[in-house]
């Protein structure tokens, strides 16, 4: 049986849990979410836990054991406590700044980059080089912020762009002029 599959989701205070055959809906003090699972997974709400089963052991049910379990696991998360992500912008005279809902980047191009969050999630400026996006559903977060870190990715020779707050750019060495004669 899968490990993961097998642990029980406790479900936390001010969350309830709507299971309609293979339909599940999730709503809690942050928003609601709704999921449709494979029909081969049994989910079963058990004294405030959900139980996530399979019926056979062929391997495409195995595999859908673990992630349906991470999937409502990550659901129940996001409507309790939200997600959320933190971008840095390095890079000399690269900025963010907030404009209604919208995020404008100078991040060196001959033109300032307009992004609008995806719905379900906010867009924050916390600083001229720091953005944090945030929602209820972690997909929606991490597609956002691989959609702001996607208008300039870390120059792995110089170490500018757009990363992930914590993630380490390996600095490459330049060219090397061999046999140079004076």
């Amino acid at each position: 049986m899968s490990r993961i599959g097998r642990v029980p989701i406790p479900i936390p205070q001010g969350v309830t849990v709507d299971i309609r055959e293979s339909e599940v809906c999730i709503a809690g003090p942050k928003g609601n979410l709704k999921r449709v699972c494979s029909p081969r997974i049994t989910i079963v709400q058990e004294n405030n836990q959900l139980l996530v089963s399979r019926h056979t052991e062929i391997k495409t049910d195995r595999a859908f054991h673990g992630l349906t379990r991470t999937l409502l696991a990550n659901m129940v998360e996001g409507v309790s406590n939200g997600f959320e992500k933190t971008l840095e912008i390095v890079g000399a005279g690269y900025r963010a700044r907030q404009a209604d809902d919208k995020v404008i980047l100078q991040v060196g191009f001959s033109h300032q980059v307009e992004i609008a969050p995806i719905s379900g999630t906010t867009i924050s400026v916390e600083g001229p080089t720091r953005l944090k996006v945030q929602g209820i559903d972690k997909e929606l977060v991490g597609e956002m912020s691989a959609r702001i870190r996607a208008v300039h990715p870390p120059d792995h020779y110089k170490g500018k762009g757009i990363r992930y707050s914590g993630e380490k750019v390996r600095i490459k060495a330049h060219k090397k002029v061999a046999g140079k004669k004076r």
